[in-house]
């Protein structure tokens, strides 16, 4: 593999808008580490992409586990000796019936930040300094309109204020990277045609995902510490 062949990791990226970011970033020339709790679903996906011509490789990842979390990086650092981009997408969404704050179970809450908070932040910590090996870094967390502030309303509570707490830690890692080339931004994809979003949603996997790519490939001196949906920036 050419050394300056650039490597990323996506996180969630058995089906849905992992996946299509996966495929969309191997059209682009990056080698795909792509990464899911379910290894024989993982390793169909990857077996999948590979036939249709993408160079992909495989690494287990349970974002919620230090030890997988430290697994990854030290495969990374072992078989690569640095990572370029890392997308944060592994997300879950446990109370999409839930219209009320005051309905709310404290377990679901620290089950939805353990996934959609917890593990971004523990992959941060853990490849980031795979991206400072060579001054070059994008990391993109996938969130969602539903965290907006300036919109916020009711309704799967849970899931909002995870993603909110996830574009709060965008604010916090682009400031402390300010200066480095490390690139860090949150992304809304829309409401998408996923096991997620369910089949009435409006977006394809292919829209929902063009966006993160576009935040994943930013060239040197690109927006840091921002909010997206398709391609313009959003308020907070």
């Amino acid at each position: 593999m050419a050394s300056d062949r650039k490597i990323a990791v996506v996180t969630g990226a058995n089906r849905g808008l992992g996946l299509e970011t996966s495929r969309q970033l191997a059209k682009q020339g990056v080698y795909i580490i792509l990464t899911s709790r379910d290894q024989a679903k993982g390793q169909a996906v990857v077996q999948q992409l590979q036939s249709e011509g993408f160079e992909v490789g495989y690494h287990p990842l349970d974002v919620t586990d230090a030890a997988s979390v430290q697994q990854l990086a030290q495969f990374v650092r072992d078989q690569f000796g640095h990572l370029e981009i890392l997308v944060n997408n592994a997300g879950i969404g446990l109370d999409f019936d839930n219209g009320s704050l005051f309905n709310l179970q404290i377990e679901t809450l620290a089950q939805t930040l353990q996934t959609n908070l917890y593990g971004p932040i523990l992959l941060s910590q853990a490849l980031i300094p795979l991206m400072q090996i060579r001054g070059y870094g994008r990391v993109v967390n996938v969130s969602s309109g539903a965290g907006q502030l300036s919109e916020m309303n009711s309704g799967y509570p849970s899931y909002r204020m995870s993603k909110t707490a996830l574009n709060a830690l965008t604010r916090i890692l682009a400031n402390e990277l300010q200066g480095s080339n490390i690139l860090v931004n949150s992304v809304c994809p829309g409401w998408v045609r996923t096991d997620m979003g369910g089949p009435d949603a409006p977006r394809t996997p292919e829209q929902g995902a063009d966006t993160i790519a576009w935040l994943a490939t930013l060239p040197d001196g690109g927006p840091t510490g921002g909010f997206f949906r398709d391609r313009q920036p959003i308020p907070w």
